[in-house]
């Protein structure tokens, strides 16, 4: 099942069809069982011809998200655990990386409010003051308030490896500013967790060139989801659930950095492509 979150209302997709939820984002999304509540209430629900659907996702499609934080895992794979050792060579922070993809506890820092994430189709920033910047591609998951895992969306997770590598400390200003962050196309809640084989892949295009182009499986994370789930919610409290991306593996090239206009797609099937272009704020 997918939700889609518009701006005439949500869309429910399923096999058969769409159907039309007059309810509450937050109150919706934020179940203990929300495939089982899908799946009870299809009878009741009205449905929305197949063009007409179509047409909202296309022209009025909203990012998944109500008043959700986002948080964000890092060095959840070794490729990411390289890169950011590389960065970092110069600042002399590259043992930090290491010391946290080998450590019991996960790295995790705040993302996002919702006003400043971008949804499918919408622009994506890249800081004015940075020199290198790069989109990370990540898995991302929807954890209801009793810290249980519901569905899945796709993430953006844009960064300045530059103002990061100068100093780790820098984090915050790195990874925190206004459409940082892009969430989409949908709300994926299937009956069971995710298949580990599913991949994500991704590919960015410059005036209609191909820069980049790569993919991985998610079973290649070091830690699990439920894993990742249960740090972020030792201690903290989350009334309408939380969105948590969970890691990047696909890293470009040291020489690539993003610039405005670029293209990026993100593909995590069963759950579809999120495309973002490229901008400053």
């Amino acid at each position: 099942m997918k939700l889609y979150k518009t701006t005439q209302g949500t869309l429910l997709h399923v096999a058969d069809g769409y159907y039309r939820i007059d309810q509450d984002w937050d109150q919706l999304v934020n179940r203990d069982s929300l495939y089982g509540y899908l799946s009870a209430s299809l009878k009741s629900m009205l449905e929305v011809g197949m063009q007409e659907a179509e047409r909202w996702i296309a022209n009025e499609l909203l990012p998944p998200i109500g008043n959700q934080e986002v948080w964000a895992a890092g060095v959840t794979y070794f490729r990411s655990m390289e890169a950011r050792m590389e960065e970092a060579k110069e600042s002399g922070g590259a043992d930090l990386y290491d010391k946290v993809y080998h450590a019991e506890r996960p790295e995790l820092f705040f993302k996002a409010t919702p006003n400043r994430v971008v949804g499918h189709g919408g622009a994506v920033s890249i800081r004015k003051d940075s020199m290198w910047d790069v989109p990370e591609p990540e898995l991302t998951l929807f954890i209801n308030s009793h810290g249980i895992i519901q569905g899945y969306t796709i993430g953006n997770d844009m960064s300045s490896r530059s103002i990061e590598g100068e100093n780790a400390l820098y984090l915050p200003q790195a990874k925190v500013y206004d459409r940082s962050a892009a969430l989409g196309p949908c709300l994926y809640v299937p009956e069971s967790t995710i298949d580990p084989e599913t991949t994500i892949s991704m590919q960015i295009s410059r005036a209609g060139n191909l820069m980049f182009s790569d993919s991985v499986k998610i079973s290649r994370i070091k830690r699990s989801l439920e894993e990742l789930a249960g740090y972020l919610y030792r201690e903290c409290r989350f009334v309408y659930g939380s969105y948590l991306m969970t890691g990047t593996c696909l890293v470009p090239a040291n020489d690539f950095t993003l610039a405005p206009d670029d293209e990026v797609n993100i593909t995590i099937e069963p759950i579809g492509t999120l495309s973002n272009t490229v901008g400053y704020n």
